[in-house]
């Protein structure tokens, strides 16, 4: 399946997607797919969830946050300047700007229902995801994989360090590149620590929500779905541990197939939309 392209702006930059639409696309619900810190539309599993869901009656817009570092090259991280400028306001809003382009049509989704709008999100995405689902009543319903519970993910040294330099060095493994993550995203979640508490967030959301997370996590522990999990409301909030599952569920880039820890994850989220929307 080729999906169909768009580009969009945010205050903060240019928004390049992907649309995957099922064959018979009239009446399906839409999944807005959120990636997270360092992914991108086109990594690893996300055209999948996207192949998949299209294929069983999902219409889905996955697309490059402002700030991801992706420009027109899908697989090249050329817009260094837009990654270390990033923050999770930038985010929350890229988010609502994409919502808002999917229920006014601005996103061709043909004969889809945006009315039946949905968030997925992976990551530092699954935590924007759901600070986005605690307030945005377009949201009808949610799904995240290896969500954040909190979005300060650093010790203390490297904290003090990043406040002497003004920059934290992150690094992709994958490209080799470094890049200088800028006191502006610190800022910015001690700016809002009450707003961008995720957990707390999660205790306000009155739509179904699937909280998806791997027992052997080694970037987001299991814990922080316990905590998401912990606040959310029992009667919309349902958890499925996927054992043995690392943070990518198996999955790697270049995508290279489908482990069944992944399997599992892909399926009980498309099955949770199709019942919850």
């Amino acid at each position: 399946m080729t999906p169909q392209t768009f580009l969009i702006h945010s205050p903060n930059g240019a928004l390049r997607g992907d649309i995957y639409l099922p064959d018979a696309a009239r009446g399906v619900p839409v999944v807005v797919c959120c990636h997270g810190f360092k992914g991108f539309k086109d990594w690893g599993f996300w055209p999948e969830v996207g192949r998949r869901f299209a294929a069983n009656g999902i219409a889905v817009v996955v697309f490059n946050m402002s700030g991801s570092g992706i420009g027109e090259d899908p697989e090249t991280f050329s817009e260094t300047e837009a990654f270390e400028n990033n923050t999770v306001a930038k985010e929350l809003q890229d988010l609502g700007v994409v919502l808002e382009a999917v229920v006014s049509r601005q996103i061709p989704l043909g004969a889809a229902d945006v009315r039946r709008l949905g968030v997925l999100g992976h990551s530092m995405g699954g935590g924007v995801g759901i600070l986005r689902a605690s307030r945005d009543p377009r949201i009808k319903a949610l799904a995240t994989s290896a969500a954040v519970a909190r979005f300060q993910r650093w010790d203390a040294a490297s904290t003090s360090a990043w406040r002497d330099q003004g920059f934290l060095p992150v690094e992709n493994a994958r490209t080799g590149q470094v890049f200088r993550l800028q006191l502006s995203f610190l800022e910015d979640i001690e700016a809002h620590a009450d707003a961008y508490d995720i957990p707390t967030a999660a205790s306000r959301i009155r739509v179904p929500y699937l909280i998806v997370h791997g027992t052997r996590d080694e970037t987001v522990p299991v814990d922080d779905a316990g905590a998401i999990a912990e606040m959310g409301d029992r009667g919309y909030v349902r958890t499925m541990l996927v054992e043995g599952a690392g943070h990518t569920f198996g999955a790697a880039h270049p995508f290279a197939g489908t482990p069944p820890e992944l399997e599992r994850a892909i399926t009980a989220s498309g099955d949770w939309f199709l019942r919850a929307l």
